[in-house]
């Protein structure tokens, strides 16, 4: 008998920091806009309050509108060309956003830049399912998703030196610039398939995807989009995302806002404090997709930390905004606590639903958290405006955090089917 062959460790060596690097840069060129509001940039374009909770938003509405799309074309035909051709178009815009004089201008490339990286999320979840097993697949999502908190933790540094030192617009023009030369690395780097991959030998590509045959050929098959989209897993996860985002995105958009009004803040202080709830965050996230994977537990490693978050929330708003510190520390947990499920709760739709539209599910859960994260970043910039504090915005986010919480322990796992192989795979046991 034939001594099997182990799936190639090269992979996590060869793929896992490109995957990590090219979503860092996508988050860098989303993430940093916080900053910009925060140091200026509303000043020198008379931006109102209402007015920046909008531009803040208006990226989530276009990244609203090309998931579905782009999930199926890195599907049917290339997760590498598309992700290249996103990275120059969001670091053009990116930077290009340094370089405008009014605010209209603004809110074309906020929504641009929205359109442009809709697509990446869920062609790089699509790039991870056809290199990962269901095994692996937890951590290779976390590996990915880390580039959203390890970037804000360098982010947060590095923006808050650069605003201090060139001003709002040199920190967006020279951000911006990293995202357009390493879409020239990626393309030299990865291939969409193990079977193009030449670093690979023949025996481990083809280890790699009889295993990965093998765990589609248990699964329920399912026609198409519509079908897919009409279960009811895919239904409560669309819906337990959409709040869940709500919570991430209105503290990650108002944290620098929220530290920048404490007594004797100074940007570059407020830098470094808003990088600590992402520290802890990548802590989490590495730690819970590990036992995920390694107990094959999904689901009850996402909804405790999102009840946690919710708590933290709460406890915020029961402190008060005299008690900075104590607040700060809560809300360090809450960040930390949001981010670590991520890895586990993309690992959920590829083990319950086949290949052909596992994507297009993953891209409309994560466009339902583009609706989400509008939401929390338009309406958490409107309650602090309204309200001239912060309490209401942690109530809201407490509040969506515990219905997600709500709705991810609602997640039934369908039952296994018996295994139905395809033709070709039973042709090539029978070889064997």
């Amino acid at each position: 008998m034939q001594e099997k062959t182990a799936l190639p460790a090269s992979r996590w060596l060869r793929l896992i920091p490109v995957i990590f690097i090219t979503y860092s840069l996508a988050y860098l060129d989303r993430a940093n806009y916080s900053f910009g509001a925060a140091s200026g940039m509303a000043h020198d374009l008379n931006i109102s309050a209402a007015m920046s909770s909008l531009l803040g938003a208006l990226f989530f509405l276009g990244y609203f509108f090309f998931q579905i799309p782009g999930a199926h074309y890195a599907e049917k035909k290339s997760a590498k060309k598309l992700i290249f051709w996103s990275l120059i178009l969001w670091g053009g815009l990116a930077s290009a956003t340094g370089m405008i004089t009014n605010v209209n201008l603004l809110i074309v490339i906020r929504f641009a830049l929205g359109v442009v990286e809709s697509a990446v999320m869920p062609a790089m979840l699509v790039f991870n399912a056809h290199w990962f097993t269901n095994k692996e697949r937890s951590r290779a999502n976390t590996f990915l998703i880390l580039g959203n908190p390890a970037t804000v933790l360098w982010m947060s540094i590095i923006s808050g030196y650069l605003v201090t030192a060139v001003g709002w617009r040199w920190m967006f023009i020279i951000e911006g610039m990293p995202a357009i030369i390493w879409a020239f690395v990626w393309w030299k780097v990865v291939q969409d398939k193990p079977s193009q991959a030449k670093w690979l030998t023949d025996a481990e590509k083809q280890a790699l995807e009889d295993e990965l045959e093998r765990e589609q050929a248990g699964m329920k098959q399912v026609k198409n989009y519509r079908e897919a989209f009409r279960s009811p897993t895919v239904i409560k996860l669309s819906l337990q995302y959409f709040f869940w985002s709500i919570g991430v995105y209105g503290f990650v958009m108002w944290l620098p806002s929220i530290i920048a009004k404490a007594p004797n803040m100074n940007m570059v202080s407020t830098g470094w404090l808003a990088a600590v709830p992402y520290l802890l965050a990548v802590i989490l996230m590495l730690v819970t997709s590990f036992f995920s994977d390694k107990m094959q537990s999904r689901k009850n490693f996402v909804w405790p930390f999102l009840l946690i978050g919710a708590l933290a929330f709460y406890g915020s708003y029961l402190i008060g905004p005299n008690h900075f510190w104590i607040s700060f520390v809560l809300l360090v947990i809450a960040g930390g606590a949001m981010y670590a499920p991520y890895g586990p709760f993309f690992a959920i739709v590829p083990e319950v639903l086949p290949r052909n539209v596992a994507g297009g599910a993953m891209a409309l859960i994560n466009s339902m958290g583009a609706l989400g994260s509008f939401a929390g970043s338009y309406i958490v910039g409107y309650l602090n405006d309204l309200t001239g504090g912060f309490d209401a915005s942690y109530m809201f986010m407490a509040g969506s955090l515990l219905l997600s919480a709500i709705l991810t322990m609602m997640v039934r796992k369908p039952q296994p089917q018996k295994p139905q192989a395809s033709p070709e795979w039973k042709a090539k046991v029978s070889a064997t």
